[in-house]
């Protein structure tokens, strides 16, 4: 879901991101030095930033990737949703749907979000976590695009949040991997999200998104209720609720498909 969810990264970030003076291309030594000094004006400590950025190298295979990527579908509606939402996904949702029964009754008691929505967005992520999550290290990947001067500001401001990650306690290193974007964990947050909406709703000091299916669900449910999504209403195409998952993902196609996928958890 890397191309998804770079939609988001695109859409969401490219108004939102604070401005950071380090300087893209040239030597990117240079760069991560510069960016390491303006990460521990920003609060990161010296020791997390030599931690995750010494010896950090650019990966030729993020640039390749991001420069043949097209924001945009080509497929229709029913072409898109005929190989996303077959029946062993929706079989599959329904299991998650039973087995996490009273979590999902938490979830949506504290933040109005229904569980078939947050369901149907966990397994066209990542399969409900048994996906691929990216393989990724996180670091080098938003490293690497912060240096590439097309969108420097907006994956600077992406840098930082992974290192807050970092700094938080929530992740370590070798659990901060992703996709080609630096999105993590099961339901593919970016660094900026996870630092803003992520929460800790098992109670164990963390809010990891890889491993705690509480955590996941409940960011998720955060991110959308912070967005205006409102219990009981429609999230079909044209109403508020479907305007809301534009912080989700702005591809038109993509909110159907959620729509449609939660509408069949429930049997619609």
């Amino acid at each position: 879901m890397s191309v998804v969810r770079f939609l988001v990264a695109v859409a969401i970030l490219s108004f939102a991101s604070p401005a950071f003076a380090a300087r893209c291309g040239g030597d990117f030594n240079t760069f991560i030095a510069n960016f390491s000094a303006e990460a521990q004006s920003a609060g990161v400590s010296a020791g997390t930033i030599s931690q995750a950025l010494s010896g950090v190298t650019l990966d030729p295979a993020v640039l390749a990737f991001d420069r043949r990527q097209r924001y945009t579908f080509n497929k229709s509606f029913e072409q898109y949703v005929s190989t996303r939402v077959g029946a062993g996904r929706i079989n599959g949702g329904r299991t998650m749907l039973q087995r996490h029964a009273a979590l999902l009754s938490k979830i949506e008691q504290q933040y109005g979000v229904p569980r078939q929505i947050l369901v149907a967005i966990w397994g066209l992520e990542t399969d409900f976590g048994k996906g691929d999550m990216g393989k990724l290290p996180v670091i080098r990947t938003l490293a690497t695009l912060a240096h590439d001067c097309r969108r420097t500001e907006l994956f600077q401001g992406e840098l930082m949040a992974a290192l807050k990650i970092v700094e938080r306690g929530d992740l370590t290193l070798r659990d901060l991997v992703g996709a080609f974007a630096g999105e993590i964990g099961q339901t593919q947050f970016l660094p900026s999200s996870y630092i803003k909406y992520g929460v800790d709703f098992d109670g164990d000091g963390r809010v990891d998104l890889r491993h705690s299916t509480a955590d996941v669900l409940a960011s998720t449910a955060n991110l959308l209720k912070t967005s205006g999504f409102k219990m009981g209403q429609p999230y079909d195409e044209g109403s508020a609720n479907f305007d809301a998952m534009r912080e989700w993902n702005r591809a038109v196609i993509y909110r159907k498909t959620i729509g449609y996928y939660a509408d069949k958890l429930m049997g619609r």
